[in-house]
């Protein structure tokens, strides 16, 4: 109010990145390099236990790859929501796109190895 010593403080608070988009990146990320070793041992693996090594890294790209996918979906849910101006507003588009992103590459790689690696064992 004028004329009096009090006044309303608005504290701006900067935008923050999303944890989630930052999260899905990383298991994006881990999800094609985990992908790289299913490829690699179901090429290299030498007949059955290739292919077993190959299905077990497989089930943990899969899991880090699906992750990933989620983690940006509800990353992207969070940036998109509108927040009061004395909330967090989130930021980090790019990083939940890139996870996703990464993230299903990562599934489709460990597919490749997995076939890859069944049908080297079954020829």
């Amino acid at each position: 109010m004028p004329g009096t010593p009090f006044a309303v403080v608005h504290l701006d608070v900067p935008p923050v990145a999303s944890g989630l988009a930052v999260g899905s990146l990383v298991a994006g990320i881990t999800s094609i390099l985990v992908s790289i070793l299913v490829i690699c041992f179901g090429a290299i693996g030498g007949g059955a236990n290739g292919a077993w090594a190959a299905g077990a890294f497989a089930a943990l790209g899969g899991l880090t790859g699906a992750g990933a996918v989620v983690a940006g979906l509800l990353g992207l849910r969070q940036i998109r929501r509108p927040a009061p101006p004395p909330a967090v507003r989130f930021t980090g588009r790019g990083l939940a796109i890139a996870g996703i992103s990464c993230g299903g590459a990562g599934l489709l790689l460990c597919l490749v190895g997995v076939g890859l690696a069944l049908l080297l064992v079954l020829a």
